[in-house]
C-alpha cells in the first residue's frame, strides 16, 4: 500500500450542492381598523297652529211668525235638545324613509419598497496544476 493521495480518474466524480437565496414578496390582508356606524336620533319640537271649529248654541228671542207651527223637541224633563258639534284635532306621526346611507370600502395599492439580504453560495475550485478542470456554471 503506497502513502501517497490516490488521483481521481475521469471516471471519478466528486458533487457539491450549491444553493441560493430567493425573495418571494407576497401580501396578506390583515385587520387595519374598524368603521364604526353609530345612528343619532334629533328630537326637534313642533307647534303647529291649527284651526279648529267649536259651535256654540247662540239664543235668539224673535217674535212668532204666522207660518211657525210651533212645534219643538222637548225631552221628558222639559228640557230642549239642540245638538252642538265640535271639531277634535287628529294627530298621526307617520315613520317614513328619509334617506338610506351607503357604506362602501375599497382597496387601494400603494408601492412599497422591501428591502431585504440574499444569500447566495459559490464555490471555488482550488485544485492541483496537473489535475484537469472544466467550469460549467
Amino acid at each position: 500500500m503506497s502513502s501517497s493521495p490516490q488521483s481521481l480518474s475521469e471516471d471519478d466524480a466528486v458533487s457539491l450542492v450549491r444553493s441560493e437565496e430567493e425573495l418571494h414578496v407576497g401580501t396578506r390582508s390583515e385587520a387595519a381598523g374598524r368603521v364604526r356606524v353609530r345612528k343619532h336620533v334629533d328630537v326637534e319640537h313642533v307647534a303647529p297652529t291649527v284651526d279648529r271649529g267649536v259651535e256654540h248654541a247662540d239664543v235668539e228671542r224673535a217674535p212668532a211668525a204666522g207660518d211657525d207651527s210651533g212645534k219643538i223637541e222637548t225631552l221628558p224633563d222639559g228640557s230642549v235638545s239642540i245638538p252642538v258639534f265640535e271639531e277634535r284635532l287628529v294627530i298621526e306621526k307617520r315613520l317614513f324613509v328619509r334617506e338610506r346611507v351607503i357604506i362602501r370600502k375599497h382597496t387601494v395599492f400603494e408601492e412599497e419598497r422591501v428591502e431585504a439580504d440574499l444569500r447566495r453560495e459559490r464555490v471555488d475550485l482550488v485544485t492541483d496544476d496537473d489535475v484537469a478542470r472544466t467550469d460549467g456554471d
